[in-house]
């Protein structure tokens, strides 16, 4: 399923006296540019990570995605490193190199051996001031953003009522916009839009830098002071907000695409982390969803695909880490001789359920052990350290927040979770959108861009 809770959610976050027992050190340059390193020496590598305050939520109407291409285009060089430099060198010194673009910030990172951390710095901090934006390379490259949304949105019915869902359910929130950006502003980017928001928001005081692995943080601070103290700073205005309107009543649409099965798939506007008046509210509605798909044992597994049979595959998920207030999702793919309308009363019955009667000890006791399990999992992993920091610092919650996670999930009861469900998941809340099926009648077409660099 696409929407994973705790299972997704907790790539990122979880952290516990495993991990929180490394202490994270920080260090803010005159240029504003804030420096994050967290030491862990059981391998001799290193993981270098730069965050932007900047996705496809900052953007306004007509170039939207342009925080995507603006990403594809950071690896198109500078004057000191042209066309192809970058990556030929983070290879030749033995490392990899991606990047990834969200809703709520931009990334780039390198993972190396831990005595070339100097090469990553000197190549990124280049490149966050002197990139050069050649006309030639961004037509090149349009192309290629437009292959990729042929193939990750386009030609793939569920992620393209995905696409549809959202618009629907966000009336003016940015989080209607898919990050990629709609087709015909991808086709009218200019060099000077993707100039204007390079300079911008590319600058030390709208970033981030995260090291996690086999280094001395202070080495690591007098590298970034070498390389990343003289740029330059951005005047960062604050972007105009964009307040989602209150919703009134249920919202529905069916979407008509060439697919092989019908798909459901429901969201209830909910605060987050960000913008919840009682943050132990966030980690309960995060608890529930855990509850609802949380492995094999969880209730929508158990229940509606190994117990009713009526689904072949059903999820639930919930960013407790947005920005902005975001989406308690359900999504379902009928089995058999079952339809949509069934598992939409299947998934709501479900919900109430939850309104009506308390989880038991045992459910509640699987999913917090989960969350321990995968701090203790995500230890192993500098990548997800290294993330867990940049992003809860790009979204606004602060790095800090990491040690909470295992601790608030720890606190929530039954009743807290009874509590938000029965305050948050309202139907005059809810929008839910159906994908029928129509007859496939084109073959698939080949990919111009097979072997792409970019994650996202």
């Amino acid at each position: 399923m696409i929407f994973r809770t705790l299972l997704l959610s907790l790539i990122f976050l979880p952290i516990n006296a495993y991990s929180s027992s490394i202490k994270v050190h920080e260090r803010i340059l005159k240029n504003g540019l804030k420096v994050l390193v967290k030491e862990d020496h059981r391998s001799p590598v290193v993981v270098s990570q730069i965050w932007y305050k900047v996705g496809s939520s900052y953007e306004p109407n007509g170039i939207t995605g342009v925080s995507h291409m603006l990403e594809h285009m950071m690896f198109k060089g500078t004057e000191k490193h042209p066309l192809g430099e970058f990556s030929r060198i983070i290879a030749e010194n033995g490392g990899n190199e991606n990047a990834f673009t969200g809703r709520d910030y931009t990334a780039y990172f390198q993972t190396m051996e831990k005595s070339r951390l100097e090469v990553s710095f000197e190549l990124e901090a280049d490149r966050m001031r002197n990139l050069r934006l050649d006309p030639k390379e961004l037509k090149k490259e349009l192309e290629v953003v437009t292959e990729e949304r042929r193939m990750r949105t386009d030609d793939k019915p569920r992620s393209k009522t995905q696409e549809f869902f959202m618009a629907m359910a966000f009336t003016n929130s940015p989080y209607k916009n898919p990050v990629i950006g709609w087709p015909s502003d991808i086709a009218n980017y200019q060099t000077d839009d993707l100039q204007v928001w390079y300079e911008r928001w590319y600058a030390p005081n709208n970033a981030t830098l995260v090291v996690a692995g086999d280094v001395q943080h202070d080495a690591v601070f007098a590298l970034a002071e070498k390389y990343f103290a003289e740029l330059k700073t951005s005047v960062i205005r604050p972007i105009k907000p964009q307040a989602e309107l209150e919703q009134h009543g249920e919202r529905k649409t069916t979407i008509k695409l060439p697919a092989k099965l019908p798909y459901i798939l429901m969201g209830y506007k909910v605060p987050v982390l960000n913008t919840i008046d009682n943050e132990l509210e966030a980690y309960a509605l995060e608890v529930l969803a855990g509850i609802l798909d949380g492995g094999s044992s969880a209730r929508l597994a158990s229940k509606l695909v190994r117990g009713s049979q009526i689904a072949v595959s059903a999820g639930a998920g919930y960013n407790i880490m947005s920005r902005l207030p975001d989406l308690f999702m359900l999504d379902a793919t009928p089995a058999e001789g079952k339809t949509v309308f069934d598992l939409e009363y299947a998934l709501k019955e479900e919900i109430n359920t939850l309104k009506r009667e308390l989880v038991s000890d045992e459910e509640l006791q699987r999913v917090k052990a989960q969350v321990l399990a995968s701090a203790v999992y995500e230890k192993d992993s500098n990548f997800y350290q290294a993330m867990q920091l940049g992003m809860l610092e790009t979204v606004g919650l602060g790095w800090e927040k990491a040690d909470e996670y295992v601790d608030k999930v720890n606190l929530i009861t039954a009743k807290q979770i009874r509590d938000v469900a029965r305050k948050y998941l309202l139907e005059e809340k809810l929008n839910i959108a159906y994908l029928d099926p129509q007859p496939i009648t084109q073959q698939k077409r080949t990919s111009k861009i097979a072997g792409g660099r970019h994650a996202h």
